[in-house]
């Protein structure tokens, strides 16, 4: 049997995935990466994208992140995202009510409303999160 490469990947809000996988594929800033068991150490930011976690050569899960970071280390991979939503369940439809309602909140807005910056990346992180469930 093949070796396993132990996994976690954690939010802000929760653990999302604990466990032992065969390979797993993520969004770094500098391009996509793919870990497996014994990978060299290092790490890394993470942009919008999704990680795929694989078991052979099948996508076992798929989860959005929102920026973070990745640590590889000799006990395996580590990612530290801003916000991860599993996208098994997630619709297009409701992704872009999401998207609605956002853009007439930033509309709404006074140039100056300091919230703006927050809710425009908010928008930002849903435009992205739609794209990846399209694709």
């Amino acid at each position: 049997m093949a070796d396993k490469l132990h996994f976690s990947l954690v939010s802000p809000a929760r653990e999302m995935f604990s466990g032992d996988v065969d390979h797993v594929i993520a969004p770094g800033t500098e391009g996509e990466f793919g870990v497996l068991a014994h990978h060299a150490p290092f790490m890394t930011t993470l942009k919008n994208g999704i990680v795929r976690v694989l078991e052979g050569d099948t996508t076992k899960m798929r989860i959005f992140v929102r920026g973070g970071f990745a640590d590889v280390t000799p006990d395996g991979l580590t990612i530290l995202a801003e916000e991860a939503r599993d996208l098994e369940g997630v619709k297009v439809e409701e992704v872009q009510a999401e998207i609605d309602a956002t853009l007439l909140k930033i509309q709404a807005m006074d140039q100056d409303d300091t919230a703006k910056a927050t809710l425009q990346a908010h928008f930002d992180y849903l435009e992205s999160l739609k794209a990846a469930l399209v694709h």
